[in-house]
């Protein structure tokens, strides 16, 4: 584990955006990091595929979406 410095305007970004995620400061940038990564290094597979791939790895199951509920 390391330090990672980070600006001040982005730290204020990861604390808001971690209060509305539910995770700790750490943990929110861990996940924005961990995301980027992937993001970058698969850049022709959209976002919420990358999102879903990750959840079917972790053993997530979401549940189908009715044609009704949209």
């Amino acid at each position: 584990m390391g330090i990672v410095n980070i600006e001040d305007d982005l730290h204020e970004q990861v604390r808001r955006a971690s209060k509305v995620s539910c995770r700790s400061i750490n943990a929110q940038a861990a996940y924005w990091i961990k995301i980027g990564m992937l993001c970058e290094t698969h850049p022709t597979i959209p976002f919420t595929e990358i999102i879903e791939r990750e959840l079917r790895a972790a053993g997530v199951a979401p549940p189908s979406l009715a044609v009704n509920d949209r």
